[in-house]
């Protein structure tokens, strides 16, 4: 490409009969085609020296940092996308864990609750039915008491009415056989 590109430069600079202006533009009159020839060769020459050893490379170079930042960020957002993944995992297990132990700490509860409650229950059920045993006891006792003061009373009242209404003073045993006897028969009635 080079060689054909010389080889038409020579041959348009040798050759005189080419379209030209006698007293017009310059640049058409082929005798100035050989200086301006080389000195667009020149500078083109420098401008693709300069293009391609200072503003090449440091485009390369920035391109190549660039593409390496991009490269080492999409890297590290991989590494803490896993890592955030890791994490995601670690957390939803501890919290299914937790779950898990609050579960069982509540069913344990629970239990614990109803064994107390119901030991509870038992020991206050056995205090109640003490109690009541007792409370009988004592009614039992009272009744016996109190028919044995009715009783006493009934033939105090039946003596003195007995000695008001006759004036003679009857056996107190004939007295006490009369009221224990009706009392045994009429204390169903009212106990």
């Amino acid at each position: 490409m080079r060689l054909l590109f010389l080889f038409s430069l020579t041959y348009l600079v040798t050759e005189e009969d080419l379209i030209s202006a006698e007293a017009g533009m310059p640049q058409l009159d082929p005798t100035y085609w050989a200086s301006q020839g080389f000195w667009l060769i020149l500078i083109f020459s420098i401008l693709y020296l300069v293009i391609s050893k200072f503003f090449i490379p440091r485009i390369k170079n920035n391109l190549e940092v660039r593409e390496n930042k991009i490269k080492n960020d999409l890297d590290e957002a991989k590494n803490l996308k896993e890592l955030a993944e890791k994490k995601e995992a670690e957390y939803m297990k501890l919290i299914s864990e937790a779950k898990k132990e609050v579960t069982k700490n509540f069913i344990d509860t629970k239990k614990k609750l109803i064994n107390d409650l119901n030991f509870k229950k038992e020991s206050i059920e056995k205090e109640i039915n003490k109690e009541l045993e007792k409370t009988q006891k004592d009614i039992n006792e009272l009744k016996k008491d109190s028919i044995n003061s009715i009783n006493i009373i009934a033939e105090g009242i039946a003596s003195k009415i007995i000695h008001d209404i006759s004036g003679d003073k009857l056996n107190e045993s004939s007295i006490k056989a009369v009221v224990s006897d009706t009392s045994k028969r009429k204390i169903g009635e009212y106990l």
